[in-house]
């Protein structure tokens, strides 16, 4: 699911590519804002703003495509069973089969930008524009909503314990228990659209259009707050050290020590929309408004640069078992960059 998995760390098993190597690259109808999943057989799924979602064999020919009523700028969640989940702007959540035919579809109030997370007992968590989070069983049917004020782009992360994460434009983060019963409420200076993601300590990470990254503790205390110079829609990684890394809209990549001191810094040219991707050997993977995915060092260095066609890279980067890494563009298209 995004950003690996339901805490959200962004590590993944697998070394990424080590050169800037394209592959190739799949064209769609629209830009590619949705970050995509790999299915256990190394099947991609991404969507699209053409309204569909794709799925795509390993060598970047089609598998199959899903049309949704609306854009896609979700990012899929894939199932135990081989289901994948995908919110779309016509305020549905659709689950689809993995040979591409439909199997429900839930409808909210509102677009559903949100990435869907999946609990341990199947149980989809996603957010929609209605303002509220919405707990879906595996069948489809309702389980249960909370409202948070205000419009909710962030994505889910699930803590060990099921405690359901998630940012609000309402300038909060929202604790919430699996039973639906909010546990406590974080108030930021700005809307929280950033996901936030989990630390082993439990520590939940998540930026803030008041310019922040804010560490706060498992009874919803402040930590502390790392200031940029500019919005964090970025969603926060964790590196197997502690190190969390995170972009903001000032052009910047930040490495933040868990104690909330700066490790790094380094300079992307433009915005940092993306999320970032760890690779195992701590490479880290990031997208940037100027059309450039980047490989950075544990340390702080340029590894490599990929221009990605001729426009923005807001997608987050997805390494595949063999290396291979997997982002979209707005120019239409997901690119495969690898060995």
């Amino acid at each position: 699911m995004f950003m690996g998995g339901p805490l959200h760390t962004g590590r993944s098993p697998y070394q990424g590519a080590q050169t800037a190597t394209r592959k190739w690259a799949f064209t769609t109808g629209g830009p590619v804002n949705s970050s995509p999943a790999i299915g256990a057989d190394g099947t991609v799924y991404v969507g699209s703003s053409d309204g569909r979602l794709y799925a795509i064999n390993p060598d970047g020919t089609r598998k199959w495509a899903f049309a949704t009523g609306a854009e896609v700028f979700s990012s899929p969640a894939i199932g135990a069973d081989g289901t994948i989940y995908v919110g779309s702007l016509d305020a549905k959540l659709y689950a689809i089969n993995p040979d591409g035919t439909g199997k429900w579809a839930f409808t909210t109030g509102d677009y559903v930008q949100s990435s869907p997370a999946i609990g341990t007992d199947g149980t989809v968590y996603v957010g929609s524009w209605d303002g509220k989070l919405h707990a879906i069983n595996p069948d489809g049917t309702w389980k249960w909503a909370v409202g948070t004020g205000g419009n909710v782009e962030s994505s889910p992360a699930i803590g060990p314990d099921g405690t359901v994460y998630v940012g609000s434009g309402s300038s909060r983060l929202y604790a919430i228990n699996p039973d639906g019963t909010r546990k406590w409420e974080f108030h930021a200076g700005g809307g929280v659209h950033s996901s936030p993601a989990i630390g082993t300590d439990g520590t939940i990470y998540v930026g803030s259009d008041d310019t922040n990254l804010y560490a706060i503790n498992p009874d919803g205390t402040q930590k502390w707050a790392f200031a940029t110079g500019d919005y964090v829609q970025s969603s926060p990684a964790i590196g197997a050290d502690g190190t969390v890394y995170v972009g903001s809209w000032d052009h910047n990549l930040y490495a933040i020590n868990p104690d909330g001191t700066q490790k790094w810094t380094i300079a992307t040219g433009d915005d940092v929309g993306s999320s970032t991707a760890i690779g195992a050997d701590g490479t880290v993977y990031l997208g940037c408004h100027i059309a450039t995915l980047y490989a950075i060092n544990p340390y702080g260095t340029q590894k490599w640069a990929f221009v990605a066609g001729n426009s923005r890279v807001s997608s987050s980067p997805a390494i595949g078992a063999d290396g291979t890494l997997y982002v979209g563009s707005d120019d239409g298209h997901l690119y495969a960059v690898g060995p």
